[in-house]
């Protein structure tokens, strides 16, 4: 029972990673693992997504390179400050984004009444002309 506390509810995470390009996968795995460990997520229920090594939109320091992560995963908000510190304090991370992930980018499905509406009103355009 949560009397007079909130309960916790995990939230879906999106993370970005841009890691120093002179790093070597079996680092950059490692790495990715020991912060996997911080949010308390098994393997399985983590999405990765390697993009590799790229060139940066703009120099970070001296860094024009680096190579890019991104991974999906549920967690509990209160691991997040922990997490977050660790990145901050890796010399190997150049920079990092997490958000909430709430939906994937696109327009939403249209269901089958609103595909039959816009091809009346596309017909209807079309009548016009």
């Amino acid at each position: 029972m949560t009397k007079g506390r909130f309960a916790r509810v995990s939230r879906t995470y999106e993370a970005v990673y841009i890691f120093d390009s002179a790093l070597e996968d079996t680092a950059i795995n490692d790495r990715l693992g020991r912060f996997q460990g911080l949010l308390g997520v098994a393997d399985g229920d983590i999405k990765v997504d390697h993009w590799g090594r790229r060139q940066l939109a703009y120099p970070i320091g001296t860094r024009e390179n680096g190579y890019y992560v991104v991974t999906r995963f549920d967690a509990d908000p209160a691991v997040l400050p922990e997490y977050e510190r660790a990145l901050k304090l890796d010399d190997a991370v150049v920079r990092y984004l997490v958000t909430i992930h709430e939906r994937e980018l696109g327009a939403p499905p249209m269901t089958e009444e609103e595909l039959a509406a816009q091809r009346r009103r596309e017909e209807e355009d079309d009548d016009e002309d």
